[in-house]
């Protein structure tokens, strides 16, 4: 199989004073996809679900990150989540409380030979 990507969104989210990083991931990945509509399988004569999807997200604590929580945010695709170090992390003046910055990119591939071998189906 050849995968090939065809698109590349990325999103940031916060956690205002919960520290919750998982809220944070969350939020960064919505704001990746909240203003598209991916067509491309379609225009391809492929099934949304046929799309491959790579989330990766950047915060400081990656291992604090339900990964499943943010995985379930796609509404279609095969999708992996890995979590990097990275994002932002903003203690408050009375140092009890964290403000937690998460970036978000969403990678989508889809399979070259299955468009060709769609679009030749349909001609």
């Amino acid at each position: 199989m050849t995968f090939k990507r065809m698109v590349v969104e990325m999103g940031m989210g916060t956690d205002l004073q919960g520290g919750d990083y998982t809220k944070a991931a969350v939020r960064a990945l919505r704001d990746a996809l909240w203003h598209n509509s991916l067509t491309v399988a379609p225009a391809f004569g492929l099934p949304k679900e046929s799309m491959k999807i790579e989330v990766t997200i950047g915060v400081n604590k990656p291992n604090e990150v339900d990964r499943d929580e943010v995985k379930a945010v796609l509404p279609y695709g095969q999708a992996s989540v890995v979590v990097v170090e990275g994002g932002l992390d903003i203690m408050s003046d009375c140092g009890t409380k964290v403000t937690v910055v998460a970036n978000a990119a969403a990678v989508v591939y889809l399979n070259i030979e299955e468009c060709i071998q769609a679009k030749q189906g349909a001609n």
